[in-house]
């Protein structure tokens, strides 16, 4: 299409939106369209005349401009050498504020002109409410670079532009404004978008250094020749090893986000200690040094020990490793280590957890211990005590319930503990206590990890560690009838490549394994979690207990097995969910209930092992 059918199409979309209230597909970029369902929303038509928007007057802009004296300090030299990159190309460099309000310009006498006819200046407002689709006020809306061009800003009296923009964050993470080029949109460059990134970034990174220049910082990058570039991640220390600032890049690098600032220690992330990197530093003076990542990856890093450099001795103490809450409860009991070591092995990791021991031993303090250790503890705790729920309570307790599902619920319903428990850990006590219906419920929430409220509505996307105490023994109420033996399953596949001891794989062969194709896949996960690095043959130690003392009375011993692959772990799988369906005479219900999965996982298993087999397996029930 050529520029002006592009602009006629985007025309006739416009109008489509702000008369029946929706936008075509594919004529628009969905992050245009967005912005534009915004303008509209907020009342703004495309044509015709504009409301009243901010505009400050020369002594209130001076007023802002020392308010934001950090940011147009380090920003101007930044913006005067972009400038020079687009001299005479009819454009324009801005620096606004995070409201959107506009608080430098350097650009082309005859384009600034053009510009200030539509409050392209200093001292105006170029917020989504008040001037529409535009690069600073929708890249602050939606916290990403936006280039908007010609018909894609929402007021047509601004369709003559062409505008690239990039947020600009600070150090903590804190939004503090936007960088912009601004022109003709007949003089649209490709390069201009690049531009404006690298130019956000290189804002960034001086603003790091004038926050942090005087402590220790790490510069870090997939490439060794990255580092000391527009494109390095870089985060600073705080002299007890915590990441206290970091450039977006960095974030990014790390698997952070803001919030995440002044709460990571830097031992979470590295497989080091400070002091020799700094050792490194001393030998290697300049050169980077490859590091592993504790969730897996590698960066290489370079320190700056700043104006206070750090002798090596002194590091190792500065930046020693915190203790967390789990090394509190670990004074020195042979059987509590064990369970500490265990807890952090599987933590991260999606294997739910019981405990189990008698009422009053602390089972809540170690669940609140693994939680607070881990890797969700920035996000809820959530404890239900099934035992002190009647039980006509407990489903809509957990997960929650629609506005008027039932006689005496609340106007506005309610979320549920499930969903509050979103992001973090849940908490069941006394899981022995739930009934057998709902023990269903929330098999059914791990398995597919969405709740719907009791009443009926808009299933939820949920995401949580779980963990479960009991003072029963949950082998009797299995027997009993009373506990379903597939409710802490999860259906999952390590990565590593292993094999089994002669004696596992005697005692695996032997077992009826009563929780079907979940409870061996979570073994095998389970087993591979509590693995040492250099570890590469599951033997007894590395089972559940429960399970370990159900296996140690079976002798047989064939040829081990070797579980090399996670493809080789389904085939593993899939033979089995064969051989059970052969074994139901094709009954595909059967089958299912057998092997402890929903019809529709079956089916979807099925299809999986053999692409070409139709919808319609077997005998549905």
């Amino acid at each position: 299409m050529t520029s002006r059918e592009v602009g006629a199409a985007l025309r006739q979309a416009r109008h489509m939106l702000t008369e029946r209230g929706e936008v075509p597909g594919g004529l628009i970029d969905e992050l245009v369209a967005r912005s534009w369902r915004r303008c509209m929303e907020s009342g703004l038509a495309p044509v015709g005349r504009l409301g009243e928007a901010p505009h400050l007057s020369a002594a209130e802009l001076g007023r802002s401009a020392e308010r934001q004296h950090e940011l147009i300090a380090n920003a101007r030299p930044v913006m005067e050498y972009l400038f020079t990159q687009t001299r005479n190309s009819g454009s324009m460099v801005i620096l606004a504020d995070d409201r959107g309000m506009l608080l430098q310009a350097l650009g082309d006498a005859n384009f600034l002109t053009r510009a200030e006819r539509v409050a392209l200046a200093p001292g105006s407002s170029w917020n989504e409410r008040y001037r529409g689709t535009n690069a600073i006020g929708t890249a602050l809306a939606e916290g990403t670079p936006v280039v908007v061009h010609g018909a894609e800003h929402y007021l047509e009296r601004n369709g003559f532009l062409t505008c690239a923009a990039a947020p600009i964050t600070s150090p903590d993470g804190r939004l503090l404004g936007v960088l912009d080029i601004s022109g003709e949109h007949r003089s649209r460059h490709p390069h201009t978008f690049g531009l404006v990134r690298g130019a956000a970034q290189m804002i960034e990174n001086r603003l790091f250094d004038a926050r942090h220049g005087a402590g220790v910082r790490l510069r870090f990058h997939p490439l060794a020749e990255g580092i000391g570039t527009v494109a390095e991640g870089v985060a600073a220390l705080s002299e007890d090893g915590w990441i206290v600032g970091a450039n977006q890049t960095g974030l990014s690098l790390l698997g952070l986000v803001s919030a995440d600032l002044g709460a990571t220690p830097l031992s979470r992330i590295f497989e080091l200690r400070i002091g020799d990197l700094i050792d490194w530093a001393s030998s290697r003076p300049g050169q980077p040094l490859l590091v592993d990542r504790v969730n897996g990856g590698r960066l290489f890093v370079r320190i700056d020990p700043g104006r206070r450099p750090l002798s090596p001795a002194r590091a190792n103490t500065a930046f020693a490793k915190p203790k967390d809450v789990l090394s509190i409860l670990d004074t020195g009991d042979k059987s509590m280590h064990s369970a500490i070591d265990r807890a952090r092995r599987v933590s991260g990791k999606s294997i739910s957890l019981l405990l189990q021991g008698e009422s009053g031993v602390g089972k809540e303090v170690f669940a609140r211990a693994i939680h607070e250790s881990g890797p969700r503890n920035a996000k809820p705790f959530v404890a239900v005590n099934c035992a002190a729920l009647p039980e006509t309570l407990i489903e809509a307790e957990l997960f929650g319930y629609a506005p008027g599902a039932f006689t005496g619920a609340r106007r506005e319903g309610m979320p549920g503990r499930l969903r509050e428990a979103h992001g973090g850990t849940l908490f069941l006590d006394e899981i022995g206590d739930m009934p057998l219906a709902v023990q269903g419920r929330l098999l059914r929430v791990l398995q597919e990890r969405q709740v719907t409220p009791l009443g009926g509505g808009k299933p939820a996307n949920v995401d949580f560690a779980l963990i479960c105490a009991t003072h029963r023994k949950l082998k009797a109420e299995m027997g009993a009838g009373r506990f379903r033996e597939d409710l802490l399953i999860e259906e999952a596949a390590p990565g590593r490549g292993i094999v089994l001891s002669v004696e596992v794989t005697a005692a695996f062969a032997n077992y009826r394994w009563p929780g079907n194709l979940r409870q061996l896949v979570n073994a095998l996960r389970t087993a591979c979690a509590m693995l040492d690095e250099d570890e590469g043959c599951i033997a007894w130690r590395h089972l559940p207990d429960d399970l370990m003392e159900d296996l140690r009375s079976q002798t047989t011993r064939p040829a081990p097995i070797e579980i090399s692959t996670i493809e080789n772990l389904r085939d593993l799988s899939d033979s089995m969910i064969g051989q059970t369906v052969r074994t139901a005479g094709g009954n595909i219900s059967e089958a299912a209930r057998r092997l402890g999965i929903s019809r529709n996982t079956l089916y979807r298993r099925l299809r999986r092992g053999n692409p070409a087999q139709p919808k319609s397996l077997g005998r549905a029930g």
